[in-house]
């Protein structure tokens, strides 16, 4: 077996190890797969220290980079969790906006649904956010 084959094999498991004992989101797992890809092509008879590194750079980017991307959970359109109870302070009418009480606050609100109409001191609940503008549904309805 090559030294650099060794070298690339303890490499790799330096890296999946330390990335048990400090989590770096799988860059430092990611970066210790490149060096388990590159000793294997050492060992098939890549020769060249310098093209074994740049591979393994090009392969630990790229692995890390996609990585991120399928493995992050996909982000929400609306900041707002779950469905909150809100009260309105005035009048929705239907397609326009008015003002709904919501964690202490008085928030801009518009209806979801652009038929409806709430009355004030209506209980609503929250269902997402368009800026500072809540959009909210009749407590009845839902």
């Amino acid at each position: 077996m090559p030294t650099f084959t060794l070298i690339w094999l303890v490499a790799g498991i330096i890296l999946c190890l330390m990335e048990l004992l400090l989590p770096t989101a799988f860059v430092e797992f990611m970066m210790g797969i490149s060096a388990f890809a590159v000793a294997l092509l050492s060992y098939l008879g890549l020769s060249s220290l310098w093209l074994q590194v740049i591979l393994w750079l090009l392969l630990s980017t790229v692995l890390v980079v996609f990585s991120r991307r399928f493995l992050q959970p996909p982000t929400r359109r609306s900041k707002i969790s779950d469905a909150v109870i809100g009260e309105t302070l005035t009048e929705i009418l239907p397609g326009q906006a008015g003002r709904v009480l919501y964690e202490g606050n008085s928030w801009r609100a518009r209806c979801d649904d652009d038929k409806l109409s709430l009355a004030p001191g209506q209980k609503v609940y929250v269902v997402s956010r368009e800026g500072t503008t809540l959009i909210v549904m009749p407590e009845n309805i839902l």
